[in-house]
């Protein structure tokens, strides 16, 4: 189950970038998308913070802060346009590489 929240707490880790980059825009702030940021934040605390309880901190928190990291790439390429150039997606490769054996270690 410790695994399952922190997947989860990962994947609540890729909302609060992008509710800070939606939360301000052209029109200034958009409040709304900044308490979106905050919820996200919250909740992937939280659920790191039960995950801890039976996997070792430093790798609960690598793993955690990998997919947030893999996720938002992921989502600014998608959504924003990002550079999805080879040197980029070699080193976010290299950073799931981490994740997965830090789950098998």
């Amino acid at each position: 189950m410790a695994w399952l929240y922190l997947v989860v707490a990962g994947l609540f880790e890729i909302g609060w970038p992008l509710g800070l980059k939606k939360g301000w825009g052209p029109d200034g702030v958009q409040v709304g998308w900044l308490l979106f940021a905050v919820f996200a934040m919250t909740i992937s605390g939280a659920l790191l913070m039960m995950a801890q309880r039976a996997i070792p901190m430093g790798t609960a928190y690598a793993v955690w802060t990998g997919i947030g990291a893999v996720g938002a790439f992921v989502t600014g390429v998608l959504l924003f346009g990002d550079s999805a150039s080879a040197m980029r997606i070699a080193s976010i490769a290299l950073i799931v590489a981490g994740i997965v054996g830090l789950k098998l270690a």
